[in-house]
């Protein structure tokens, strides 16, 4: 999200500002201040300097620390810290130009210095709360979501109803895994500022982690329907319908395809949409589409922020679909940084149009990019089972299975391997697999077992 940086308006004028010169009586403080809170930040830089300039000789804090907003809000922030400087010098219990400061650092990304000015902020005004706001902002920065989370708590209880706290205590809770204590404060946030599509998002993601999504889809189609342009929410909202099996939309209304696509459309550089646009494609039957959105995924796939990865377990796998490799994915979850995902999934497609040879060679290198990927293992060793390789098969359906103790697939084709072997060893792994949940086995031990 968002986060809105609110430094604090000063609207005291002091004794100092009579004019020094005796042809000039403007009070450029005042239309500078006027200016500021107009937004007419050039302008009000404009008078502020020619304020500092008529008292040069009797320098006004005020002055300094106003003409520092103005830069603030013109993005001159290395300018406004000089001003903010000053104003400290010349009035050193100055709490707001302390924490307008951290506020200009934080800007440039240096939290840690930010958060020594807020400290200070905080030492002279312990009762300020954009003091609190702010150091939350910063910590949340530093990854330090316990701590923003105190700070956001203070905050609140010194300003209750400031929307953008509730929805970065929302946020830093989402952070911590607090997920209804995250949609309880983007509840409120959202309901002091209804239009705010950032703090739908953000409920909706929260939503989206406790399985909810059908109500986290409505959030982000609300969200989409505020700010269009946000590829994130095109991307969110087709994962959501994907969960939802909605690959295809009908009667008007979109699916996960045309979601995934329209955030390529905005963002082609996001390898998220064209990995959960190759996975629909592969569910929809279109294993040619899949293998071209994965491998753009692949290409494209350096970049450490894409974080997705498809659940491996299989709602339908008989033998003949098994040794033929094709993968029955049904549910995406998100969050890994590994790429291996990708090679992955592209190898499932490519195994569901018969290449098994090209699929072995990109579930090496999903195994490359991730030694413990149990999935790559099993779907390695289907794919060497149908190019003949029966003992290595084995031997992924083993690897699979040091991995997940509760592979119940992977016991299954080992079963099946080794009984084709005459290894009779191969039923108790039937029988493992079955009491694992994958029923099918049962089947093959009346027949084969007994």
């Amino acid at each position: 999200m968002k986060h809105i940086y609110t430094i604090l308006f000063v609207g005291i004028l002091s004794a100092s500002t009579t004019a020094t010169f005796a042809q000039d009586s403007t009070n450029y403080l005042e239309l500078g201040l006027t200016q500021n809170k107009t937004g007419n930040y050039a302008d009000a830089l404009r008078n502020f300097s020619l304020e500092i300039e008529k008292n040069v000789a009797n320098p006004n804090p005020i002055s300094f620390y106003n003409r520092g907003f103005a830069k603030y809000n013109l993005k001159d922030f290395r300018g406004a810290i000089l001003d903010f400087d000053k104003a400290i010098e010349l009035k050193p219990t100055y709490f707001e130009a302390f924490i307008a400061r951290g506020q200009s650092y934080s800007k440039q990304e240096n939290h840690k210095v930010a958060i020594q000015d807020y400290n200070e902020a905080i030492r002279l005004n312990p009762l300020e709360a954009t003091a609190y706001f702010s150091r939350g902002i910063s910590k949340s920065k530093l990854a330090n979501y316990r701590g923003a989370l105190s700070d956001y708590n203070k905050s609140l209880e010194l300003n209750a109803e400031y929307a953008p706290g509730l929805a970065a205590r929302g946020e830093a809770k989402a952070h911590l895994a607090d997920y209804k204590g995250s949609i309880e404060d983007f509840d409120k946030a959202i309901e002091i500022s209804p239009k705010r599509s950032s703090y739908l998002s953000n409920r909706a993601f929260s939503k989206m982690k406790l399985a909810e999504y059908q109500a986290a889809l409505k959030d982000f189609e609300e969200a989409i329907k505020l700010s269009p342009d946000n590829a994130d929410d095109w991307y969110h909202a087709g994962f959501c319908k994907t969960q939802l099996e909605n690959f295809r939309g009908e009667n008007g209304e979109k699916g996960a395809l045309e979601d995934f696509s329209k955030a390529i459309e905005m963002d082609p550089s996001k390898v998220e949409a064209y990995y959960g646009r190759g996975f629909v494609k592969s569910k929809l039957g279109d294993p040619r589409g899949a293998i071209e959105d994965y491998t753009k995924a692949a290409e494209i796939g350096n970049n450490e922020s894409a974080k997705i990865v498809y659940d491996a377990k299989m709602t339908k796998a008989l033998l003949d679909e098994l040794r033929n490799g094709v993968q029955d994915k049904v549910k995406i979850a998100e969050f890994t940084t590994e790429r291996a995902e990708v090679y992955f999934n592209r190898g499932s497609a490519k195994a569901k149009s018969g290449d098994a040879k090209q699929a072995m060679e990109d579930y090496n290198r999903a195994i490359a990019l991730n030694p413990i990927y149990a999935e790559a293992y099993f779907f390695r060793g289907v794919a060497k089972s149908n190019l003949g390789d029966q003992r290595n098969a084995i031997q992924d359906c083993s690897n699979a299975i040091k991995l997940n103790a509760k592979y119940a697939e992977a016991y299954y084709v080992r079963g099946i391997i080794k009984l084709a072997l005459g290894d009779t060893t191969g039923c108790l792994d039937l029988s493992k697999s079955g009491e694992l949940g994958y029923n099918q086995a049962y089947q093959v031990i009346r027949d084969h077992c007994n």
